[in-house]
């Protein structure tokens, strides 16, 4: 991924979104050749000059200071994850050698762990929404990655690619908007991923919706909250998701979901939960 490309054309977005009165500047000229704030406009919020702030719009943010990036993301109204976004686009950080191109391994002491969650679906994902584990809830509720080839555990893939991920996801568009937010978040600190391309490419080729979310440049980590899911064999769920890093390896995290106790979804997972594995065969569906 190209730094100097993304820093260049997150900052043009953010700029895009803004209008003069939303920051409390005075609306002059009533044709503005572009969308949002004028460059000038937001020089002056942030406190710099034009012609610094315009290197930094065009990917020069080598000697940039963290003050100035602190204006500027409050010129822009940047959320904490958009601010630490900014951060990593201007001013990468030097990293430790790391064979990105290696598989990930999980320990199996992790494996092991969410196996024993008998009634809480779990998943592991490491780089790019890849996943690298999942217990039997997990595969009674969101599908038989099992039965998927390695290159095509990704939930990204699964969400853009896969038909029945729309009828899983009952707010599909936002689980894209997330899955997509995730991805740019991810480039935005591991640009050396030399996997990363391919799989931006491959799901810009064969999405559409992902080529429209993928220009918005939105940013989200991986974090909690609630998925609507429609089951093909125990109906509507709503459940909780909570995302847990792994401290010795902050490339994987486990996803576990569970149910409001004593509601219709903590019902339906216990079902779930007192299938055998034939049943389980049968839930033909991806995540």
């Amino acid at each position: 991924m190209d730094q100097r490309a993304e820093l260049s054309e997150f900052l043009r977005s953010r700029r895009a979104r803004l209008q003069p009165e939303d920051v409390g500047l005075p609306l002059l000229g009533r044709h503005r050749r572009v969308p949002g704030l004028r460059r000038e406009e937001l020089a002056q919020l942030a406190g710099v000059s034009v012609a610094y702030y315009t290197r930094l719009e065009q990917g020069n943010g080598r000697n940039v200071s963290t003050e100035v990036l602190d204006a500027i993301a409050r010129a822009l109204r940047l959320s904490d994850v958009e601010r630490d976004h900014l951060t990593h686009l201007a001013k990468p950080k030097q990293k430790k050698h790391r064979r990105m191109g290696r598989p990930q391994q999980v320990r199996p002491s992790v494996q092991q762990l969410i196996d024993a969650m008998d009634t809480v679906p779990a998943l592991i994902f490491g780089r790019r929404l890849d996943i690298l584990g999942w217990n039997r809830m997990a595969r009674a509720l969101l599908g038989d990655f099992a039965a998927l080839k390695a290159p095509e555990r990704n939930m990204a893939k699964l969400v853009f690619l896969d038909p029945n991920a729309r009828d899983l996801y009952i707010d599909w568009e936002c689980k894209a908007v997330e899955m997509v937010s995730v991805l740019r978040m991810y480039a935005g600190c591991s640009a050396d991923d030399p996997q990363l391309p391919g799989l931006i490419g491959e799901l810009s080729v064969k999405s559409e919706e992902f080529r429209r979310l993928w220009a918005a440049h939105t940013v989200q980590e991986k974090g909690h909250g609630a998925k609507r899911l429609h089951h093909p064999l125990v109906g509507e769920m709503t459940l909780s998701y909570e995302t847990l890093s792994l401290p010795d390896d902050h490339d994987l995290s486990v996803v576990t979901y569970h149910a409001e106790p004593g509601s219709r979804s903590a019902d339906s997972l216990r079902l779930l939960a007192g299938w055998g594995v034939d049943e389980l065969t049968d839930v033909d569906q991806a995540g």
